[in-house]
């Protein structure tokens, strides 16, 4: 197995990180993950799996059964000395259908170690601005 890179930058392994999903690479995209057990994958389904063993069966089973290409913007990053935490939009294209899904909200939080940056939890949910329309609408005073 090639060494695992050492990322100097959370923007550097999240960039790594969708290569490995286009590239539907599980063992790819498990490098980029930190070594730690502690581990948090929530997909947009709801289910939450903890650990690597979990997350890595559960990528290999996404690309096992359907060839899929994710867009993703970036909305806002918040990094500190050794925790970053990025928010995301991302828009998912399956095979050749031209219609998108989504769009998903994403959040990655990742953590500096001796092997430099590594994802430590994804959570994607789908994006429901439904509820924020309304709640942009309510007055923003009590009386």
């Amino acid at each position: 197995m090639s060494q695992i890179p050492a990322f100097t930058t959370p923007e550097a392994v999240e960039s790594a990180f969708y290569e490995a999903i286009a590239a539907h690479d599980a063992d790819t995209l498990m490098r980029y993950w930190s070594d730690d057990e502690e581990l948090l994958c929530v997909h947009p389904t709801g289910v939450r799996l903890t650990g690597q063993a979990s997350i890595y069966e559960s990528w290999r089973s996404i690309f096992a059964s359907a060839t899929l290409r994710l867009e993703y913007e970036t909305l806002a990053c918040w990094q500190g000395s050794v925790m970053a935490v990025h928010h995301l939009t991302e828009i998912i294209y399956l095979a050749d259908d031209p219609n998108p899904h989504g769009p998903l909200y994403v959040t990655h939080y990742y953590m500096r170690g001796a092997h430099g940056w590594r994802l430590v939890c994804r959570h994607a949910s789908p994006a429901d601005d439904g509820h924020q329309a309304m709640a942009d609408a309510l007055p923003h005073t009590l009386h």
